[in-house]
């Protein structure tokens, strides 16, 4: 029985939190307020952002972009309850 060499790909991570087709690295605190993330958004289609989110009342700046706003307001809702 004959075997047929396929090459192998290296499996592909995303990289920190995901929400759906959304993922955040570089989460990082606000040296200024407490209460405030910032973090860098990556879509599946290869947009990237980055958010500042209000944790208090889960707050995203800026209110449009490039990547879907549903899912970088869960994802930045989901780092606020991580961070905490």
């Amino acid at each position: 029985m004959a075997m047929a060499w396929l090459p192998v790909l290296p499996a592909v991570a995303a990289p920190g939190l995901c929400v759906g087709p959304v993922c955040a690295d570089g989460i990082q605190r606000s040296t200024e307020h407490a209460w405030q993330l910032r973090l860098r958004i990556e879509d599946q289609l290869g947009h990237r952002e980055r958010i500042t989110v209000d944790c208090r009342d889960g707050r995203i700046s800026p209110l449009s972009g490039t990547v879907e706003r549903g899912y970088a307001a869960a994802l930045a809702r989901r780092a606020c309850r991580l961070a905490t």
